[in-house]
C-alpha cells in the first residue's frame, strides 16, 4: 500500500473584514497570538476572535480611503525558535497583499506572539507601519542575539502594553522600544495602566488608539495630539506614554 504524503500546510488570508472598498489603497494584516513552541494547527475561531474586532473597527474607519483588512491564518500555532514561523507567515501575507492589490501600504497589527511576528516582519518592502498589542518577546539572554530592530527603520511603530500583563512582560516591550527608538525616531509606546494581557479594561480606548495610528500611518490622516507627542518625546517619555481613559481619535 502506497504511503500517503502529508499535505503541505499553507498560511492563508481570511476574508476581508467589514465593508468592501471598491478600490484598495491600503491594507491591514491582523496577526493573532500564538505559542512559543507548538506544531499544532491554530484554532481558527479562538485565535482570531480578538483580532476581528480590531479589524472591523479599522475597516469601518478606512472604508472611504479604500482599506482592506484581513486576518492571517498561520500554518502552525508556535513560533518555534529560529524557525520564527509566525513571522514567516506574516511576510508571506504581505507578499499576498501585493499580489492581490498591487503596491499599497501595509500595516501589520499583532497581538501577543502576533505582535512579535509583526515587529519581526516589519522590514517587508510593502510594510510602512507596525502596531504591536501586548507583544510577546523573549527574555534577554547573553547566549542569544537580541530581538532585531533594524528592520523597523523607516516604519512607524506603535507598541501598546498593559502594565499588569501577566502573560507578556511589559518591561521587555519597553526595552525593545528603547532599542528601536535609537535606530528609528518613529517609534512610540503607550502603557495602559493596570490593564492585563487582553487589554479588556480599556478596550474602547485601545481600539480608538489603534484607529488613530493606523489611519495616520496608511493614509496620512492627522493623528491625535497624544500620539504626536509620544512620537516627538525623547525616551523614556514617549515610550511610557499613558493611555488616558476616554481617549478618542476625534479629540485632536
Amino acid at each position: 500500500m502506497a504511503h500517503q504524503a502529508t499535505p503541505v500546510r499553507r498560511a492563508r488570508l481570511g476574508r476581508a473584514l467589514g465593508p468592501q472598498p471598491t478600490a484598495v489603497s491600503g491594507a491591514v494584516l491582523l496577526l493573532p497570538g500564538g505559542d512559543e513552541v507548538s506544531a499544532r494547527r491554530p484554532s481558527p475561531m479562538l485565535a482570531t476572535a480578538s483580532m476581528r474586532a480590531v479589524g472591523r473597527r479599522l475597516a469601518r474607519a478606512g472604508r472611504d480611503e479604500g482599506l482592506a483588512a484581513h486576518v492571517v491564518h498561520y500554518r502552525y500555532r508556535g513560533w518555534n525558535g529560529s524557525e520564527a514561523r509566525l513571522a514567516q507567515d506574516a511576510t508571506w501575507a504581505a507578499d499576498e497583499i501585493v499580489r492581490r492589490y498591487g503596491d499599497v501600504p501595509v500595516c501589520l497589527v499583532g497581538l501577543g506572539m502576533g505582535g512579535r511576528a509583526g515587529l519581526r516582519a516589519g522590514g517587508h518592502d510593502a510594510v510602512n507601519s507596525v502596531l504591536a498589542l501586548a507583544p510577546w518577546l523573549p527574555e534577554e539572554d547573553v547566549a542569544v542575539p537580541p530581538e532585531p530592530v533594524k528592520q523597523l527603520v523607516g516604519r512607524q511603530v506603535l507598541i501598546v502594553h498593559g502594565t499588569n500583563d501577566g502573560r507578556t512582560d511589559p518591561e521587555l516591550s519597553f526595552r525593545l522600544a528603547a532599542r528601536a527608538k535609537k535606530a528609528n525616531r518613529d517609534v512610540c509606546r503607550f502603557e495602559v495602566h493596570a490593564d492585563g494581557h487582553g487589554l479588556h479594561q480599556y478596550r474602547d480606548e485601545v481600539l480608538a488608539l489603534a484607529e488613530d495610528f493606523v489611519m495616520g500611518a496608511l493614509f496620512g490622516r492627522v493623528v491625535s495630539r497624544p500620539v504626536r507627542d509620544a512620537f516627538a518625546a525623547p525616551p523614556p517619555l514617549g515610550l511610557r506614554m499613558p493611555l488616558a481613559a476616554g481617549f478618542s481619535p476625534s479629540r485632536r
